[in-house]
């Protein structure tokens, strides 16, 4: 299916021209970025934690400790709500009220799985850190039995999602065009600086090529 199915879980109500449930569009949200905000219950209380994350196809993989309180609200819940987004710019218009941001945004809802056989759970934490740098995982010290032991890895699927993206300039009232204030954006954008290398490497050991290239992929 090209797009996702409107529910009354992922639809969007406000400002639904926004809107997109466009699959090709929300991957390609998802896969620009490699952290998101996670929304779970605890003790009766609503929390919201960043956190990383890899995406395979529908699936979201997340990482934790196995007494970590989210991993553990999150699997008792058996679902999750996620979201990421990208600010591109703040939108300045003539008056306070018109003044936005423009962004890409995006909400998953899907259930959560315990990922417990240990290839599985290897293969998600490979998928992790790709997301993050793609082709790292060739580079480092893969986990060794007890420190995959005390990792507890979920999947979650996407099974519905909904996007919505702001673009473009102030929309202010029309008397207000006339007014002597300054209206316009300010572009906002991530930038990728030069690694820094770790005080304790051997003079030796120089950026893999997986380093080289996020940094060059990510300053064009």
């Amino acid at each position: 299916m090209a797009n996702f199915d409107i529910t009354p879980l992922n639809k969007l109500v406000r400002g639904p021209k926004r809107a997109s449930y466009d699959r090709e569009q929300i991957y390609d949200i998802l896969d620009g970025k490699f952290l998101c905000h996670i929304g779970y219950s605890w003790q009766g209380k609503t929390v919201v934690i960043p956190t990383a994350y890899g995406r395979k196809q529908d699936k979201i993989y997340i990482h934790g400790s196995l007494k970590n309180r989210m991993m553990l609200s999150l699997t008792e819940a058996g679902e999750a709500c996620i979201s990421v987004t990208h600010l591109d710019g703040l939108v300045l218009a003539r008056s306070a009220f018109h003044h936005s941001a423009n962004y890409r945004s995006v909400n998953i809802f899907g259930k959560v799985k315990n990922i417990e056989g240990k290839k599985e759970k290897m293969q998600a934490l490979k998928c992790i850190l790709n997301h993050m740098v793609p082709d790292h995982w060739e580079y480092v010290r893969h986990p060794n039995d007890k420190e995959l032991s005390a990792t507890m890895v979920l999947e979650i699927s996407i099974d519905t999602a909904s996007a919505k993206v702001r673009t473009g300039d102030a929309v202010d009232e029309k008397e207000d065009h006339e007014l002597p204030v300054w209206a316009g954006i300010i572009p906002i954008s991530e930038t990728v600086g030069e690694p820094v290398y770790d005080p304790l490497l051997p003079d030796t050991i120089k950026a893999p090529e997986s380093v080289l290239n996020y940094v060059k992929n990510n300053n064009p």
